[in-house]
């Protein structure tokens, strides 16, 4: 799975950076087991296996800033070399091969985000597309049980939110979707503004026609932003998803809004986790699980342009993962 020629340069998002902390932290990435942990120099991606007895070097410890295998005790630095091996004679030298696979990894926006080979950008798709003056939430990992391109999709999908998020995101009077274009915008892709009635359109109960503008960044990294209209409050909602293996993923969310600075998080966050496990029950659902990227295997209407510009985006950049 790693060698999927459109992601497997792209930044994937692994966890939260809180997450990452005293323990190493195993995760999952286009099928390969990755340890995170933190070193002396910062975070750090390992494949999570010594090479001495194959341990997942995710069972052991952070020892001064490395990491130590629970079965042997084998120390590893940031770089992945072994740099003790408790078991040999004091002074002889640790072979060369004892070593273990190193990944890209840097920490952004409170999220720690891997690269499995050469990272086609500098930074995750994500950078300095974000108001740091901004209230900012992250959300996740959320587990799915289906391919990371569905809830991508899924994310993309305007007219599911009268039905799937009845009295909250839509309401089924207000299902039609006004005529958009979805245009390139460098890179990315933007869409015309959307014009949405939501009862309640974060958690707040606060009914209004929202304004939204989605854009895609990458494969894997979309976003939706409210336009202000009577009012200057102003929302951003970004959705990356980790691929795990073919059909599985986890996806993390980042809020930032410039309104409510006394409504606590859990109230942003609490919502968040309500509309997801909505969604989760239909995505996990569909079928064939693999996301057709053939236009014709699937009947489109005017109101899933968007969908549409990003299974062509999807096919036009070789991604294997997930589809079909």
């Amino acid at each position: 799975m790693r060698f999927d020629p459109a992601l497997r340069d792209e930044w994937h998002p692994a966890a939260r950076s809180e997450q990452v902390a005293e323990k190493p932290v195993s995760v999952t990435v286009l099928g390969e087991s990755v340890v995170l942990f933190r070193s002396s120099e910062g975070v750090r991606a390992l494949r999570d296996l010594c090479i001495h007895r194959g341990v997942p070097l995710s069972l052991g410890t952070v020892r001064e800033g490395e990491l130590v295998c629970a079965y042997h005790g084998w120390r590893y630095d940031g770089e992945g070399r072994c740099v003790c091996i408790p078991a040999l004679p004091a002074g002889q030298t640790i072979p060369p091969k004892a070593r273990t696979e190193t990944y890209a990894c840097t920490e952004l926006y409170g999220l720690i985000w891997v690269c499995l080979f050469d990272p086609r950008t500098l930074l995750p798709p994500i950078a300095g597309r974000i108001d740091d003056t901004y209230l900012s939430i992250r959300m996740g990992p959320y587990p799915v049980k289906a391919a990371a391109p569905r809830v991508i999709e899924n994310f993309l999908d305007i007219s599911h939110l009268m039905f799937v998020h009845e009295g909250l995101l839509g309401d089924p009077a207000h299902a039609e979707i006004n005529d958009y274009a979805v245009h390139a915008a460098g890179e990315c892709l933007r869409t015309d503004e959307i014009i949405v009635y939501q009862p309640d359109p974060d958690g707040r109960g606060i009914g209004v026609h929202n304004r939204y503008i989605y854009e895609i960044f990458s494969p894997l990294c979309v976003k939706l932003f409210k336009q202000p209209a009577e009012t200057e409050e102003r929302f951003h909602l970004f959705l990356v998803v980790l691929p795990e293996t073919e059909t599985t993923c986890s996806a993390f969310m980042l809020q930032y809004r410039n309104y409510a600075a006394d409504v606590p998080d859990e109230v942003f966050i609490d919502f968040q986790s309500r509309l997801l496990e909505q969604d989760k029950r239909i995505v996990e659902a569909q079928r064939p699980e693999l996301l057709p990227l053939d236009l014709q295997a699937e009947l489109h209407l005017r109101c899933d342009r968007l969908s549409m510009a990003y299974r062509r985006m999807l096919r036009e950049r070789g991604v294997t993962i997930g589809t079909a």
